[in-house]
């Protein structure tokens, strides 16, 4: 059988995203990358321009439509689409810039009529290819928010946007990234932290503990789901809190009752530490800071950022633009590796 074709975003135009692209696919491709078609969503110029620092030459193929890359008879290679609009564009490797977010903004949308979602039944919106024949994974290279909005585009990032983008809410996708070691899901995630207590709520709480439970057996972690406490050490009993009491415990004993193996709520610095030491399958923390700043002291260089709760497969780097780096080689190609390698994984797993 065809092996699953994958679409790739290449993020802000002057960021690591074309890099890093040029880097690991420019050569001979990893073994898990075998036999498949990855198409490129993005700017031309750009990677062009990391080439010209760094030297080589083009190794993808440009197609005028994406189905010459997606569909059933398309031979496995690298490919690129340009979307329209961005013949022309100005690169400045290392800058933030409107531009940047521009080629950033119309790839991830050009993506979004690639994909499977549910307003139009699992067909995809540019040359009408059918999900089965079509690209059922994204992998996502880093943008820059604030050049995002500034190119027009309206939404927090990555997460929010693909979720709009296939007629969900927010607080039906869940936010997961994820190493060898530490797998950690957000309730929330990009929220003024004064903004976080009236967002953790049972039904978010209990949406992420399905979908975080439903990916960790998906990939074959073992064990439960360890729940934090939104306050220092829980709540102690509602003498710091009562979000432990009345939000979270409840959510817990939903999805216990649904028959997941979860536990908690339980405080945070203590839980982290025995999740370190393989005591969890993953950690549903509460925000992103929360969850994050343990996750990346363990997984910097190699985990993977995963929307849980789409229509499609989407894994990601969980860095983000590294403006000052950008075209010096120092960037790390292992998080992108991981990404495209648990997409392949769970692109495989949907047959």
């Amino acid at each position: 059988m065809r092996a699953e074709p994958l679409l790739i975003t290449l993020g802000d135009a002057n960021g690591l995203g074309p890099e890093l692209a040029c880097r690991l696919l420019s050569g001979p491709l990893p073994a898990y990358l075998a036999g498949r078609a990855l198409l490129l969503l993005g700017a031309e110029a750009s990677l062009l321009a990391h080439l010209s620092l760094a030297g080589g030459t083009p190794f993808w193929s440009r197609v005028d439509d994406p189905a010459r890359a997606l569909g059933p008879d398309a031979t496995p290679g690298v490919y690129l689409y340009e979307p329209p609009g961005l013949d022309g564009i100005r690169v400045q490797v290392g800058q933030a810039t409107p531009d940047g977010g521009r080629a950033a903004g119309a790839a991830l949308s050009t993506a979004c009529d690639l994909l499977p979602a549910p307003a139009y039944a699992g067909v995809g919106g540019i040359g009408g290819i059918p999900s089965p024949r079509g690209p059922r994974g994204l992998v996502t290279l880093p943008l820059h928010k604030a050049m995002l909005h500034a190119a027009g585009y309206d939404a927090p990032g990555h997460t929010e946007y693909l979720a709009r983008r296939a007629g969900l809410g927010d607080d039906e996708v869940c936010m997961h990234l994820g190493g060898d070691v530490l797998r950690v899901s957000l309730v929330t995630t990009h929220p003024p932290l004064r903004e976080v207590p009236g967002l953790v709520t049972r039904q978010r709480v209990l949406r992420c503990l399905s979908l975080t439970a439903a990916h960790v057996r998906a990939i074959g972690a073992t064990g439960p789901v360890a729940v934090c406490g939104l306050n220092p050490h829980a709540g102690e009993s509602g003498r710091i809190g009562r979000e432990e009491i009345d939000v979270i415990a409840p959510a817990v004993a939903d999805a216990v009752a649904e028959g997941l193996d979860v536990i908690g709520p339980l405080p945070a610095d203590t839980l982290f530490v025995k999740a370190a030491r393989g005591a969890y399958a993953a950690v549903l923390a509460m925000y992103h800071d929360q969850g994050l700043a343990p996750l990346k002291m363990l997984h910097f260089s190699d985990a993977v950022n995963v929307t849980l709760g789409l229509p499609f497969v989407r894994t990601s780097v969980d860095h983000g633009t590294g403006f000052d780096i950008a075209g010096t080689g120092a960037a790390d190609t292992g998080s992108f590796a991981a990404a495209l390698r648990l997409a392949c994984t769970l692109c495989d797993a949907k047959d």
